[in-house]
């Protein structure tokens, strides 16, 4: 007999011990905490024939981002294909949103885990995956609006339903993502009120204190919280990329060197994720002129391994950074050959490869050899489309920081004082966009207005 997980969803097993581990590994899931995988390997070693059970298997591995974890997306979604016959249609909608990524689809796994949320509104599972494709495909308004949809339907989401508070995380996110900060700012803080150790609910306010530039609310809301978000937790490094925001716009490099060293990346790993925040933040210091010493070398290293796979386009701009700052030309241009052929292809991420992925990656390797109008002939035109390679508001202004920077450095002085002001205009607390600002006006000859922009960005900075 068919059974109701805890949110009364159908689920196709009447093995309550299997039900229990799946809300265990699902419970880690939504909080990002260790180890989700080997909570539903148990229930599966139990019940091999367990549906939801290979689905959420699969999910652990789509959100990696990955060509390495393909191996074993493919285990999972084909052991649960194999049991399609015996699934009910909301396990059937799952297994074809894998399918579909697995497949090299991504718009239309994000399209499919929809369409189970249409008629599963209570779906934990799904609606979170559809919220991580939804980000990993820049789309912006849909991290809003999807989840939007579910916790605005009061009977089916309210503070009675387990996970209730997850979802009001995702909201804040998506509302922060489409610059409504007062409502996400509320949404996220209240949803820690509900589920305290909620890292992407916290990451949710992180987010909305950096656009603001709202350092000091920054440093103590993540500082103060860390004991919630940070054990044992696997974004845990991405909490503290957000915290070392904060003292990077401060001009404090050595804070943001010591978080790098002993929470960004403490130690080697081979984790995309993980090394797009490290590339990430060494990338932001070395457009600063900072000496980040060998800190590339083994970042260089990891992404050697996966230089042919071209899978995700917002991991290869960053192998790029990492082969640009550890002078490794040759592997650079070899990167760009692989981000040819996979733009010649099909599936989503050829054309995120096209769009944005291969343009990007083009301007890096021009700006790493000193062609800085080089790179801000190909920077400029991505700035309007740059969503669609994935990422966060916070993560893809990498970009605009790259501009700008390569811009002044082209002695492209109408240009850098055009952006700078942009930037100045979103971000007035901001002393690092002051003081780009003034090096834009000392570059135009405008020596009065730099050292007025300079004495803002040292007062900001106090």
């Amino acid at each position: 007999m068919a059974r109701l997980d805890r949110r009364d969803v159908p689920v196709s097993t009447d093995d309550p011990i299997a039900l229990d581990r799946f809300e265990s590994a699902l419970a880690l899931l939504n909080g990002f905490f260790m180890d989700p995988l080997a909570v539903i390997d148990r229930a599966l070693a139990d019940r091999p024939d367990f549906v939801m059970g290979h689905c959420l298997r699969a999910s652990l591995f789509l959100i990696s981002t990955e060509k390495a974890a393909e191996p074993e997306l493919r285990r999972s979604v084909e052991a649960a294909e194999a049991l399609a016959g015996h699934a009910n249609d909301r396990e059937r909608g799952h297994i074809a949103a894998l399918r579909a990524w697995l497949n090299g689809d991504f718009q239309r796994a994000a399209d499919l885990y929809g369409k189970v949320l249409t008629d599963y509104p209570r779906d934990l599972p799904a609606l979170q995956i559809a919220h991580q494709c939804d980000f990993f495909l820049g789309q912006s308004a849909q991290l809003r609006d999807r989840v939007a949809r579910v916790a605005r339907v009061l009977p089916d989401w309210d503070a009675g339903v387990p996970g209730y508070g997850y979802v009001l995380g995702m909201h804040a996110f998506g509302l922060e993502e489409n610059n409504d900060f007062r409502r996400a700012e509320e949404a996220g803080r209240r949803a820690v009120e509900i589920e305290p150790r909620d890292p992407w609910a916290i990451h949710a306010v992180a987010h909305v204190l950096e656009m603001e530039g709202r350092h000091g609310d920054g440093i103590r809301w993540l500082g103060g919280r860390s004991a919630d978000w940070a054990p044992e937790n696997l974004f845990a490094f991405h909490n503290w990329w957000h915290l070392a925001l904060y003292h990077l716009d401060l001009g404090d490099n050595e804070r943001v060197l010591e978080l790098y060293d002993t929470a960004i990346r403490p130690q080697t790993s081979a984790v995309a994720l993980e090394m797009v925040d490290a590339c990430s933040m060494l990338w932001r210091l070395h457009l600063r002129g900072v000496d980040v010493g060998n800190r590339w070398t083994e970042l260089a290293d990891q992404w050697e391994t996966t230089l042919g796979d071209a899978y995700y386009a917002f991991n290869d701009a960053h192998a790029m950074m990492a082969f640009v700052g550890a002078g490794r030309e040759a592997t650079a241009r070899d990167l760009l050959a692989a981000l040819d052929r996979r733009a010649a292809g099909t599936g989503t991420n050829a054309m995120m490869t096209r769009d944005v992925g291969l343009p990007l990656a083009r301007a890096l390797y021009a700006f790493g050899r000193g062609d800085y109008n080089d790179a801000v002939d190909w920077l400029l035109g991505l700035r309007s489309i740059a969503h669609r390679f994935g990422g966060s508001n916070a993560q893809r202004d990498v970009i605009g920081l790259t501009l700008v920077e390569a811009a002044l450095r082209g002695g492209q002085a109408r240009l850098a004082r055009a952006l700078a002001a942009e930037r100045t205009d979103l971000k007035p607390t901001s002393p690092f966009n002051w003081a780009t600002t003034a090096r834009a006006l000392r570059l135009m000859g405008d020596r009065t207005g730099a050292e007025q922009a300079r004495m803002t960005a040292a007062a900001l900075a106090a």
